[in-house]
């Protein structure tokens, strides 16, 4: 795994999630895992959702897994997921849930009382980097039009994003006009209930840009819906190779937002140990390829320990950041 990196004007957020559930593990390399349920804190359409969806898809399809079932729960941040993950932890063992980088923001701005302790941690699966996106018809074609016309006029360039203010595609769009010498804390930032939805505000012109995941936007990209004009990773993403990194801009800001799965409190540990086999199996497949690239996602894989060191680091990072940029 890759350590965690955060220079004056760049956060590095690598790790990440993983699952399963079921039957004994067979020698062949079939079937892991009779059944999973997939708790999504978010709305459809968000990366949460994505990522659980296109991972039960492989797993599946792959025949790791013999079925696979969905359930958005939105509310509160997505603490009223991890609240029914905790309050009904005996009943949800066939149950793992998706989450982000935002099970560390929301702890600690207080958003919700939990946090990644008081779950089960299963493994990374995905990473995925950030971008800056804008509606096809925008005057926006660039970074460098973002910020003139934010200079122009800051209010009238509201960014919007899938999460709460304070959240992560909050923070990231904090850290994108910070390090364009920009005042952080003078984003006009609209939040919306998953991805989805601060898509569909976009189009519809009620903001001009959004912050949001890469894979959330990167279909609409490629249909001519959408224009990705920054994407906060090292090089281009072959997915979408026309859009422009932030680095090539002139911005020095780089971050890819892990993405993983939890199990309920108490979780036996063959449970989890079936989870952690059926992923470690998926990562081999074709089936897991095609998802993966067709999301532009990256590979990153920890399990259990590795896991829960990278979060307690990512929790010290993330923390630092956000009292710098005030948000703490």
């Amino acid at each position: 795994m890759k350590p965690l990196k955060l220079g004056r004007r760049a956060l590095m957020a690598s790790a990440v999630a993983a699952l399963s559930f079921g039957t004994p593990a067979f020698a062949d390399g079939h079937q892991v895992v009779d059944s999973i349920h997939f708790i999504i804190p978010g709305g459809a359409g968000g990366g949460w959702d994505g990522t659980a969806r296109g991972t039960g898809e492989a797993l599946t399809n792959a025949g790791l897994v013999g079925s696979a079932s969905y359930e958005n729960m939105s509310g509160g941040g997505g603490g009223k997921a991890i609240g029914y993950l905790i309050e009904n932890a005996e009943s949800n063992h066939g149950s793992l849930m998706v989450n982000s980088t935002p099970i560390v923001i929301r702890s600690l701005t207080g958003v919700f009382p939990h946090n990644f302790r008081d779950l089960t941690l299963v493994a990374g699966t995905i990473g995925d980097y950030a971008a800056m996106v804008v509606s096809k018809d925008s005057p926006i074609n660039s970074m460098d039009d973002l910020l003139a016309a934010y200079d122009g006029d800051p209010s009238a360039t509201a960014i919007g994003g899938g999460s709460v203010p304070g959240g992560m595609d909050h923070l990231v769009a904090a850290m994108v006009m910070e390090a364009a010498g920009k005042d952080a804390l003078g984003v006009k930032y609209i939040p919306y209930d998953a991805g989805g939805k601060a898509m569909a505000a976009l189009l519809s012109g009620e903001i001009a840009a959004l912050s949001t995941g890469f894979s959330e936007a990167v279909d609409l990209a490629n249909a001519g819906e959408v224009k990705i004009i920054g994407v906060t990773a090292p090089e281009r993403v072959d997915a979408a190779p026309d859009a422009m990194t932030m680095k090539e801009q002139g911005i020095d800001t780089e971050f890819v937002n892990w993405r993983g799965f939890f199990g309920a409190p108490g979780l036996p540990e063959d449970k989890l140990a079936m989870y952690q086999d059926a992923l470690t199996k998926m990562y081999e497949t074709e089936e897991w390829e095609d998802v993966r690239a067709r999301n532009g996602w990256v590979n990153i894989h920890n399990n259990g320990d590795d896991f829960k060191a990278f979060l307690e680091e990512q929790e010290k990072v993330i923390g630092d950041l956000m009292k710098k940029l005030g948000f703490l």
